[in-house]
């Protein structure tokens, strides 16, 4: 087996992205990334420690690309609209990489500064899409939770084909977002006992 020209982590990183997108997330490992990178494994450790380091480094590259992606989508928005744009940004994800989505489900390691990092920007932006609404402190961070607990659920269940009825999907989502966007109205008139000026 020849060595492969121009092998570097960006290169490393691409071609686990493919074996996660085809095969899973736990089916990166050194052996499978080797093969489809018609290397040996042995060489592989010029880039890369091992298969924790692989798969950690994974995870960041698809928690950058999410960011990125919910980022644009909500560029220029604000209120219903951007939640909305951001629900189906996740949502288009997930259906787009699931082997990535899966890696971004990796629980960071508390030494890993780079992953807390992204997905501490993650949820700083979700939580500046919901500040439209007026939520501050411990009811930002229950109302963020919510949504992400939303958009997650809603992806697996649809990513295992649990969602077997003939029905569009996409009307599911938008509806369980409207119900979750009337909560967070009435969560903000409960605090204020007026009515929040941000619902329509």
């Amino acid at each position: 087996m020849s060595p492969r020209i121009g092998l570097d982590e960006q290169t490393l990183l691409r071609a686990a992205a493919e074996l996660a997108d085809e095969q899973g997330f736990e089916a990166v490992t050194l052996a499978s990334l080797a093969q489809k990178l018609h290397v040996r494994s042995p060489s592989l450790y010029n880039h890369i420690e091992g298969l924790g380091a692989l798969r950690a480094k994974l995870a960041l590259y698809s928690l950058s690309i999410l960011h990125g992606d919910l980022a644009a989508a909500v560029e220029g928005l604000a209120g219903d609209e951007a939640v909305f744009a951001l629900g189906e940004a996740y949502a288009a994800f997930a259906r787009r990489h699931p082997g990535l989505y899966e890696a971004t489900l990796r629980a960071p390691d508390r030494k890993e500064s780079e992953l807390e990092r992204i997905s501490a920007e993650i949820v700083r932006l979700i939580v500046g899409v919901l500040g439209y609404y007026g939520l501050e402190g411990d009811s930002a961070i229950h109302a963020t939770r919510g949504l992400r607990s939303i958009l997650h659920g809603f992806s697996s269940i649809e990513r295992s084909g649990g969602f077997g009825i003939a029905l569009s999907v996409e009307v599911s989502q938008k509806l369980l977002i409207s119900a979750f966007l009337a909560g967070i109205h009435v969560m903000k008139q409960e605090e204020t006992g007026r009515p929040n000026p941000a619902a329509k």
